[in-house]
């Protein structure tokens, strides 16, 4: 079995997804298009270009890669598990992963 080797993700239904990110209300779902969105605002390009790159880490690791776009001090983040056809656990998890790095860049942690 190859270490990338991936199980079937199911997408969540409509009242998996809303429990699952009832700890992130920062995270808007679209349960029509089975995706969850999230602006992130920075001080300035250097720290939004900083926490993409950590957050690229941790894509990489999870193997799962958001739709991102970035203008100067914004990252714009969309998440949907396109194998899944929707919002899957993997979402939840780099959702709770980028606002935890956001978190701590915030306080200078």
């Amino acid at each position: 079995m190859s270490m990338h080797q991936e199980t079937t993700l199911q997408a969540f239904d409509a009242n998996a997804a809303q429990s699952a990110f009832a700890a992130h209300p920062d995270w808007t779902l679209n349960l029509e298009k089975g995706c969850a969105r999230r602006l992130f605002q920075f001080e300035d390009f250097a720290q939004a270009f900083g926490f993409m790159a950590q957050m690229a880490v941790v894509s990489e690791a999870m193997n799962h890669h958001p739709e991102w776009f970035n203008v100067y001090n914004r990252v714009d983040i969309t998440l949907t598990t396109h194998d899944a056809g929707g919002l899957s656990p993997r979402d939840k998890d780099w959702a709770e992963r980028a606002d935890k790095v956001y978190a701590a860049m915030r306080t200078g942690a």
